[in-house]
């Protein structure tokens, strides 16, 4: 039978994993992503004629316009099946103008799992493009692109050429300064604590100092500590008061894209762009063998933790049999969402089938997607399961007129706790500790007694997994936008990365000073959490997209005014650092060249000693596995790669290695540029797959 219709999809894994479902009636192409967009060459914005956007075709899709439009031709009907977010509708749309669809017609299908069943059911209930959701994507891009193309110029003008400026990544620069500043003004508080050994029997435990003649008191200085010290020397422990209590531990909700990347960033150790990458992959079908491709998780882009009554109930099923009635909660659990802006159109990230147990596909998966899908897959089940419970134990012990404070509990039902424990920041546990049998009046044996001196510590720098949390509480962008946003703030050297941790570089700052005074509002948080409001209003058919934009540019356009008049030309001076000039003993200085930064010795021009600044990118070794790969300029300033363990390890590439592996063989791809466009391609495989040039600033 031959096919009477064409069904366009983003990319060739998700039309090979749907081809496979829909049969020989369906021809199934990839867009490989957007194929309108915005020209770079120019603002292609039509402020005075309600913000007309001036798409064209984007370099390098002329042939795969040409192919889909060949394809239109030999068939009756074509459905537009990108994915089902805001992205995902004006992907639709601007193919359906290109290929001359009738948007009156239903040619839209959306479906949140891949899975046979999931994409048959998508097909039986085609729509219309919901053009309030594309509006709402166009309004965002509009936005971003009068942001990047106002104020990038003006920053190239008064401060230096290459800078940019974009709506969220300018505040999330900010954010990161603005905690650096925290750091840098903390100052630090003294306090002590006393820390007793006592035994009972064989069994050995702690217990801290608590109170002093009955009241709460704060060891401040050493004179407070000795005070104690003198009243305990010599008393013996006594056991005063036991207080047992029950404590019930609920599970986290199953994931969002959100709390996904700060998981696998806290327990993976994954950026955020390899999270989405690898989920991705996970998303769009992978080959299982007799089974065929299957896509193992629902759509990771998402703000819900909601999880689909059938899918609960297969995951209710499943806890039964696997653990026991006793682990299924008495009730389905449901999960409010938390952050700011949240949106509940989608399911939380879960996997498609939960009888998809991780350790029945490992043999299919690489590395990197089994320890993701076992991720996703155990935080699904673990919230559908019974709360844990665990009996806490309170001790306090008299020593003359002191307290002393033991403090533990035990599992005494594990429930969730069985599957999965939420990470955390720091790297810490909650490892419980074991307190003995006691009750009043037990005799202990004091072996020793530690005062230590403490003091308070300034707020953490963020991690990535912090940062995505915090940027998502307060409202800021979207969290599919997150990760493209920390890597273009990274490329463009407003932030640094040490240990895993961020921090603003000078230049970051001298951006952000400049954003500070002549556009404070791109920068206030609250202003962006509503800008983001009003763009979902706009999804949501409540609200003018051309309204919106003219409410934020009558205001921009008077700011962007006084800034060409009264900002600054700013001269940067040299940064002295901690490196000293190996020809002449003075300090090297930070200078910022027509290449870029660089060192060079302070005692120029009697010496022209120069080196080069060597930053990591954030990708191992893929010759020698034990170092990092590192940006270097050679002699004539072209950026080149290589590992920092040279000379014992020679590895170098031209190409930007992506931190993104190859989906279909797990190698390192690098980063292309030519006439047709930017592109990813495997350094061990054939694979090559487009890039779509990041919305939130300007080339």
């Amino acid at each position: 039978m031959a096919a009477d219709s064409l069904v366009i999809v983003e990319s060739p894994a998700k039309a090979k994993t749907i081809g496979k479902y829909l049969g020989s009636k369906y021809i199934v192409k990839a867009s490989m992503g957007h194929v309108r967009d915005l020209p770079k060459s120019q603002i292609g914005v039509e402020v005075e004629n309600d913000f007309n956007p001036k798409y064209i075709t984007i370099r390098g899709k002329g042939s795969i316009l040409k192919e889909l439009k060949d394809a239109r031709k030999k068939v009756k009907y074509v459905y537009l099946a990108a994915d089902p977010d805001r992205e995902g509708e004006a992907i639709a749309w601007h193919l359906a103008h290109a290929l001359d669809v009738d948007l009156t017609q239903n040619c839209r299908v959306v479906f949140n799992e891949i899975t046979k069943q999931a994409v048959k059911d998508a097909f039986k209930t085609p729509r219309k493009i919901n053009m309030d959701l594309v509006n709402a994507q166009q309004a965002r891009r509009i936005l971003d692109r009068l942001v990047g193309y106002k104020i990038s110029p003006l920053l190239w003008k008064k401060v230096k050429k290459g800078l940019s400026a974009g709506r969220v990544q300018s505040v999330a620069v900010k954010i990161i300064m603005d905690r650096e500043n925290e750091i840098d003004s903390f100052v630090p508080e003294e306090y002590w604590s006393i820390t007793a050994q006592l035994a009972k029997g064989d069994t050995t435990f702690e217990a801290k100092f608590h109170r002093l003649h009955g009241e709460k008191k704060v060891l401040s200085r050493e004179e407070d500590v000795q005070e104690v010290l003198k009243e305990i020397e010599g008393a013996s422990y006594t056991v005063s008061e036991v207080k047992e209590k029950e404590r019930q531990r609920h599970p986290s909700a199953p994931f969002t894209t959100s709390s996904l990347q700060q998981e696998a960033a806290r327990k993976l150790n994954f950026r955020a762009a390899k999270t989405m990458s690898v989920a991705q992959q996970l998303y769009e079908g992978v080959e299982l063998g007799k089974e065929g491709t299957v896509g193992l998780i629902t759509y990771m882009r998402t703000d819900s933790t909601r999880i689909a009554a059938s899918a609960a109930e297969e995951i209710k099923e499943f806890i039964g049999n696997k653990f026991g009635e006793a682990f299924v909660p008495e009730t389905p659990r449901q999960f409010s969402k938390k952050s700011a802006n949240a949106q509940e159109a989608h399911e939380a990230v879960r996997p498609t089938s939960v009888l998809r147990e991780p350790e029945s596909v490992k043999d299919f998966l690489s590395r990197d997607q089994l320890r993701l899908y076992k991720l996703v897959w155990e935080r699904a089940v673990a919230s559908q399961m019974a709360s844990a419970i665990l009996d806490t134990l309170s001790v306090d012990i008299t020593v003359n007129t002191a307290t002393f404070r033991a403090v533990g509990s035990k599992v005494r039902f594990p429930g969730f706790m069985k599957v999965y424990v939420e990470g955390n920041d720091d790297g810490t546990t909650d490892d419980d500790k074991f307190l003995p049998a006691l009750e009043a009046g037990n005799k202990l044996v004091n072996t020793e007694i530690e005062p230590k001196q403490h003091f308070t510590q300034p707020p953490p720098r963020y991690t990535e997994a912090r940062l995505v949390k915090t940027l998502e509480e307060l409202g800021i962008g979207r969290p599919s936008t997150y990760a493209p946003t920390l890597e273009t703030i990274q490329k463009r050297g407003y932030i640094a990365m040490e240990e895993k941790k961020f921090m603003p570089t000078e230049l970051g700052e001298l951006v952000i000073e400049q954003m500070e005074q002549f556009f404070p509002e791109i920068l206030d948080v609250e202003f962006t959490a509503h800008m983001e409001e009003d763009l979902d209003h706009v999804g949501e058919g409540s609200e003018d997209w051309v309204k919106v934009l003219a409410q934020f540019y009558e205001s921009f356009e008077k700011r962007l005014t006084v800034a060409e008049e009264e900002m600054k030309e700013i001269e940067i001076e040299d940064e002295v650092s901690d490196e000293i000039c190996e020809k002449c003993g003075k300090h090297l200085v930070y200078k910022l060249g027509r290449f870029g930064k660089f060192l060079a010795c302070s005692g120029f021009p009697d010496c022209r000693n120069t080196k080069p600044i060597i930053k990591d990118i954030g990708v191992s070794c893929p010759a020698c596995k034990e170092g990092h790969v590192v940006e270097r300029r050679s002699k004539k300033g072209r950026i080149f790669f290589g590992c920092d363990r040279y000379p014992e390890c020679d590895f170098v590439s031209w190409d930007r290695p992506s931190l993104k592996p190859c989906p279909k063989c797990d190698a390192m791809m690098v980063e292309k540029r030519n006439k047709q466009g930017n592109k990813l391609q495997c350094t061990a495989c054939d694979h090559v797959e487009l890039v779509e040039d990041n919305d939130d600033n300007a080339e």
